[in-house]
């Protein structure tokens, strides 16, 4: 009687958390029109959900543009540009794993691994520092120099712009952001969006020439050189490429993503040493967020014959990627290749 009591508890227990669950994720989807708990009300159904709070700036700021991205190699890239209440919602096709990152006007400023054997339905808040020179910077403080003046004349058209773009509508969101751009010339972040969105449809041209105008504006602006490296790329221009990327690792020594596009670069170029040397940095500066380059490195000592070293990658890159689809053709080239590695 006393166990048939205590599995009843546990059965409460775990319909109260259910139902905890299920109205948190109502409150945060609630404002994109979605109700996880109409899908599912044991909070079956996998969400990725919560807020993202902007510390170190004044009520009477201008709010940066914040966006949120997830991406998960079981589905396509999604974002959200969020408003002052900071709440954001994903609902996740795969259901388990996948990374978060947050852009604050066009700059990565936070990324964040999902849990793969998490609960269907998670929470993930962020707390996102701007900085202040007269303030002691957190461990977790962005940098701001890659703000641009508010405009409130290109205000409607950046939330317009967001809409077309949750909507897959990326002639309107280009549509729009020339409006913004004739508005506000100099708005080099507009700019580098535009850019981005003609580099998605493959309108090379028409990409440089935005991204070219945002660089000129500001000469510094990473993204921007970043994204003309993969015009370079895509075109074979992988000499061009490479002096591109060492220049915006240069810029931003800190970007992870900067120094894996430039030993990406190296090894198209036949650079094998160098890449090894940029996608070790890319590592170094963001273990979990750049282990791809872990697979980079294996099939380059694999294409060499070090499959001692390639082994090492490959257990690296499986031990920060559970959900990896191919992952048993790996575990399968471990063990293949694992005998006698300990000798090497």
């Amino acid at each position: 009687m006393r166990k048939s009591a205590g599995f009843f508890l546990s059965l409460v227990f775990v319909f109260l958390f259910n139902v905890i669950t299920s109205a948190q994720a109502d409150d945060f989807c609630g404002e994109f029109g979605v109700m996880p708990s109409l899908d599912s009300p044991f909070a079956a159904v996998p969400y990725v959900f919560g807020r993202i709070s902007l510390k170190g700036t004044d009520p009477g700021d201008r709010f940066p543009r914040v966006t949120i991205v997830l991406v998960d190699r079981q589905q396509t890239e999604k974002r959200i540009t969020v408003d002052r209440s900071g709440k954001y919602c994903f609902k996740r096709t795969g259901g388990s794993g996948g990374t978060l990152l947050v852009e604050v006007d066009g700059v990565e400023a936070a990324r964040r691994p999902i849990p793969s054997f998490s609960a269907a339905q998670v929470r993930e808040d962020f707390e996102i520092f701007s900085q202040d020179p007269q303030k002691t910077a957190p461990p977790a403080t962005v940098s701001a120099k890659f703000s641009h003046p508010h405009n409130d004349k290109t205000v409607e058209f950046y939330k317009k712009t967001a809409e077309a773009e949750q909507n897959k509508d990326t002639q309107t969101a280009i549509r729009h952001l020339k409006e913004i751009v004739k508005i506000d010339p100099s708005d080099f972040i507009a700019w580098a969006k535009l850019g981005s969105l003609y580099f998605e449809q493959n309108s090379l041209g028409e990409a440089e020439t935005a991204f070219r105008r945002s660089i000129e504006l500001k000469l510094e602006y990473t993204p921007a050189w970043i994204n003309v490296g993969k015009i370079r790329v895509a075109q074979k221009q992988f000499e061009a490429a490479v002096e591109i990327f060492k220049h915006a690792a240069s810029l931003d020594p800190k970007s992870g993503r900067a120094f894996q596009l430039l030993g990406e670069a190296y090894l198209q170029s036949k650079q094998g040493t160098l890449a090894v040397q940029a996608l070790n940095e890319s590592l170094r500066l963001d273990p979990a967020g750049m282990a791809d380059s872990h697979l980079l490195l294996a099939r380059l000592y694999d294409a060499a014959g070090a499959r001692h070293l390639a082994v090492a990658e490959f257990k690296a890159f499986l031990s920060k990627v559970n959900d990896y689809p191919e992952r048993k053709k790996l575990e399968k080239y471990i063990k293949d290749n694992s005998q006698g590695t300990d000798k090497q």
